[in-house]
């Protein structure tokens, strides 16, 4: 098995070769590398949370907003993270690459833009399409 082929080697393989061993591996470093640069990035937000804020009110707010905005980032990277370690789970148990509602191949280029995915192009799109119905309806 390959230990590193690129994302063009990965496009060329046959339909028949979808979630082979070469192809969980390259997702696997893939979500390994996700999981770790996310981790790396909360560390580096966590510690510009520490920093001490400014006597002065003018700096004192200014720090205030920074703060809202690092908060933010680390809730999204932490939720990126969840999902990585989720996606991580699903490789292990022969389930990354599948649709959770259909079953069906999510498909490489779709896994490739976002390798945390769980559904398909067309089930995540009537996902979001009843998600919009019910925000608007309730």
């Amino acid at each position: 098995m390959s230990d590193a082929i690129s994302e063009q080697t990965l496009l060329a393989m046959p339909a028949s070769e979808y979630m082979s061993a070469v192809q969980r591996h390259f997702f696997r470093n893939r979500l390994l590398r996700l999981a770790r640069d996310c981790e790396q990035e909360m560390d580096s937000a966590r510690r510009t949370l520490r920093t001490p804020t400014q006597a002065d009110p003018l700096d004192a707010a200014v720090d205030e907003e920074a703060c809202r905005h690092q908060l933010r980032f680390l809730e999204r990277r932490q939720g990126l993270l969840a999902k990585a370690r989720a996606a991580l789970r699903r490789l292990e148990n022969g389930e990354y690459g599948y649709c959770r509602h259909s079953g069906e191949p999510i498909g490489l280029r779709r896994l490739l833009a976002r390798p945390t995915t769980e559904y398909c192009a067309e089930v995540k799109a009537r996902l979001e399409q009843n998600e919009r119905h019910y925000q608007r309806t309730g």
